[in-house]
């Protein structure tokens, strides 16, 4: 069984931003891309996680970009910062996964995906807010956390889904009386992201919508972008496909504005 002392050691494991990393996403909140760009330069695990996740196809860069003024350059003020983020959950992810069969490039692409449907929705929305932007980049945290939590029972969490089919936040709500989006909510916390985040990527399961109008509309495209990317061939085959439990009733209003907006 997955008992809460599991989940506080996971969530205790969780780093803080290293100070570099502060810096950094302190100069992008400030809108300062030079002297962000000049402090990320200095940690060279950063620097080579962004230009190895710039560099991928799904970005359609047609040169190599290696210089860290260049890439937040092309990526702007809020997609600088959002890829920051990415690679701050970079940081949790195993060296091998054993429950999902995904690698480092694999949940690169989700990271990428995510983000580049995140920021078309947005501007479908008419939203033009870096936070609410970057709100994105935790969903993933999900995955990892869902990982860590099970890897280590997975005999156990595979025979629950074929008896029951559940999906692995309804386990994980039946075995410890929390969600994986309620864990995330407390890895924001403690990366100092602001409770309007928390309050979206919580309200993203589809399960505890908000009573604010506004969280609850992001909300639930956030709900339905998740179960469309992880509905991908990619990542059915990862096994995925059955992460959360998809709450048609709770997206239904706004079902075909997003089939719309993503050209299905």
């Amino acid at each position: 069984m997955i008992t809460n002392k599991m989940i506080d050691n996971f969530i205790d494991k969780i780093p803080p931003r290293p100070e570099i990393l502060q810096d950094t996403i302190r100069l992008l909140n400030d809108g300062n891309l030079t002297k962000a760009a000049k402090t990320a330069e200095q940690d060279l695990a950063l620097k080579g996680y962004l230009s190895s996740l710039v560099n991928k196809p799904l970005y359609g860069f047609k040169t190599e970009v290696s210089n860290i003024g260049q890439i937040f350059g092309i990526l702007g003020l809020t997609g600088s910062q959002q890829t920051v983020y990415n690679y701050m959950l970079s940081l949790l992810c195993p060296k091998k996964w054993v429950l999902f069969n995904l690698n480092e490039n694999s949940f690169h692409d989700l990271q990428i995906n995510l983000s580049i449907h995140w920021k078309k929705i947005l501007e479908h929305l008419n939203i033009k807010d870096k936070e609410i932007e970057s709100a994105i980049t935790l969903l993933p945290a999900s995955i990892i956390v869902s990982e860590a939590l099970f890897s280590t029972k997975k005999k156990d969490v595979e025979l629950l889904r074929s008896v029951n089919a559940l999906d692995y936040n309804t386990i994980l709500v039946k075995l410890c009386n929390t969600s994986l989006f309620n864990i995330c909510k407390t890895i924001a916390t403690k990366w100092d992201m602001s409770e309007q985040i928390q309050q979206i990527v919580y309200a993203s399961s589809g399960l505890n919508p908000s009573k604010d109008e506004q969280i609850d509309t992001l909300a639930k495209w956030m709900h339905l972008l998740l179960f469309y990317e992880l509905s991908q061939p990619m990542f059915v085959k990862a096994g995925l496909n059955d992460f959360i439990d998809f709450q048609l009733e709770y997206v239904q209003d706004i079902y075909e504005d997003f089939a719309k907006v993503m050209d299905l």
